[in-house]
This record gives C-alpha cells, sequence and structure tokens, in this order.
C-alpha cells in the first residue's frame, strides 16, 4: 500500500491559511465506492480511506510510514508568490494609490 504525504493547499474560496501548516498522511481508496440500491448512498467497506494522520513535520510523517512499513510518495508542497503582502480596506483609499478608487 502507497500513501501519500503532502501539506495541503489552503482553500481557494478563502484568504486564510488554517489547516496548511501540518503534514498529512493519507492512505489510497482500495476499494470502489458502490451506490446502495434502496437509499441512493454511496458506500465503501474500505475504512482505511477516511483515515488522515497529521503531524507536525514531513520528517514525523515520513517516520511513521517507515515504523509502519508503508511505502510512501512525498508531494512537496507550492510555495506562496513572495511579493503578496496583506492590505487593508483604507488603502483603497489611500492619497498614492496608483489607480483613482471608483465603484
Amino acid at each position: 500500500m502507497r500513501v501519500r504525504i503532502y501539506k495541503p493547499a489552503r482553500n481557494a474560496m478563502q484568504s486564510g491559511i488554517a489547516r496548511t501548516k501540518l503534514w498529512v498522511l493519507e492512505f489510497p481508496a482500495d476499494d470502489s465506492r458502490e451506490i446502495d440500491p434502496l437509499m441512493g448512498w454511496t458506500s465503501s467497506d474500505d475504512t482505511q480511506s477516511q483515515v488522515r494522520l497529521r503531524f507536525e513535520t514531513r520528517k514525523q510523517a515520513e517516520d511513521y510510514a517507515r515504523e509502519k512499513g508503508l511505502e510512501f510518495e512525498v508531494i512537496e508542497p507550492h510555495s506562496r508568490a513572495p511579493n503578496i503582502r496583506p492590505r487593508g480596506y483604507g488603502e483603497n483609499f489611500a492619497p498614492d494609490r496608483r489607480a483613482p478608487w471608483t465603484h
């Protein structure tokens, strides 16, 4: 079984970086999902695919995988552009703004 170790990306719909600081060890899905004929729910007998372990560092995640005898694949995180800086609402009205503020 080959597990993935990665650092999750931030949510594209929000500007915050919550839940992106920890490394995640995730098990792959072994069985395909089936649709229940009565209720129409999607289900699977594979409980390992529901397991996500979180670690403070990449080394801790790799050590855990080695200790348990798991093959692992590390996916490097993409870095954020260095020139982005947080701005406040008041900067929309700053006198040194490049373009005039309009609605």
